[in-house]
């Protein structure tokens, strides 16, 4: 039986303890985003529904890591991993605990090689975070130049005004975020509607939203195929769309914001730029038009607390044994 759960003749086999992170990515990457995709109160209530896709996000990535760890690692150390942590050293050379009697080159070889392939899975996820960012960054910092050529900026609506006959609202997140406004919008919105349709994409800019859209695309890049990565590219930016609806709603009418969207849905805007209008429009005027009843607390509560928690299990399993098993 030893055999089959670690090192057998200088032979590895993977151990029972890989189970459980598998488990889990399969659960966060598979199940469970399926499940919020097809939910109903996800919609009635964006900002939850995008705390539970990072909350999903951060449980695959640690689960992954954690897979890979138990698979490098003896499933002696495998069911202590707290002790691995005793010989970390931080920053500044404080010890986080006892070192092995030989040091740190007395830690096994194998120990080394699972965490530097469990360090490898969010650091790929960082990289292709920060690639996002500068891609985004350098579309839209083109996209500025030309509208410094070409628009004219109008200090009494905080936007700039670009010429062209087709409705369109929408901003460029950022450092140096704007506002762009067609001359097609200001001859078809009145005054309550362009207030709207500003809230809105004032909305996207002080939520940082640009940031979540940057992770989502990098989370389909690193775990491409699985349907946690590939939904929410397509969930997240609608999730954004009406968390800023809902911003915007406080300083408006739902009539008004919802005529205005009807207004601009056919604009066009540049990729990396937040839209008023686009594919969305028809759905996020059903909603405005059809408000339902928020959720209760207590149902948020126990839908964060209990993503948090298939967040956290796989840190859990990191750092405590599984009692009554022995190496």
């Amino acid at each position: 039986m030893t055999e089959l759960l670690g090192y057998s003749d200088g032979l590895f086999v993977p151990g029972h303890h890989v189970l459980p992170p598998v488990t889990i990515a399969l659960v966060a990457g598979v199940s469970l985003a399926r499940a919020l995709a097809r939910s109903h109160w996800a919609h009635r209530t964006p900002r939850l529904a995008l705390a539970v896709w990072i909350l999903l996000g951060l449980s695959l990535i640690a689960s992954v890591s954690m897979t890979a760890l138990q698979l490098l690692l003896p499933t002696a150390s495998s069911h202590h991993l707290s002790r691995l942590t005793e010989a970390c050293v931080v920053s500044g050379g404080t010890q986080c605990g006892p070192l092995p009697p030989d040091g740190l080159a007395g830690v096994d070889t194998r120990v080394w090689a699972g965490l530097f392939a469990a360090a490898c899975v969010p650091a790929a996820f960082a990289v292709a975070f920060v690639r996002e960012l500068l891609s985004a960054r350098r579309l839209r910092v083109r996209h500025a130049e030309l509208l410094r050529l070409v628009g004219n900026r109008r200090p009494e609506l905080g936007a700039t005004v670009l010429q062209h006959d087709t409705p369109a609202v929408y901003c460029l997140p950022g450092r140096a975020p704007e506002v762009v406004v067609s001359s097609g919008a200001l001859q078809v919105l009145t005054g309550q509607q362009m207030t709207a349709v500003l809230a809105h994409e004032r909305a996207h800019i002080a939520g940082r939203h640009h940031l979540l859209v940057a992770a989502a695309g990098a989370f389909g890049a690193i775990f491409r195929g699985l349907p946690l990565a590939r939904l929410a590219r397509t969930e997240v930016p609608l999730l954004l769309e009406m968390a800023a609806d809902d911003r915007a709603l406080r300083r408006c009418s739902r009539d008004a914001l919802a005529t205005a969207l009807y207004a601009v849905a056919s604009g066009q805007a540049p990729h990396m730029a937040f839209a008023a209008g686009g594919p969305s429009a028809v759905l996020r005027m059903r909603r405005i038009l059809t408000p339902h009843a928020a959720c209760s607390p207590t149902l948020r509560t126990v839908c964060v607390a209990l993503t948090a928690a298939a967040a956290l299990t796989p840190l859990v399993l990191a750092c405590c044994s599984v009692p009554g098993i022995t190496g």
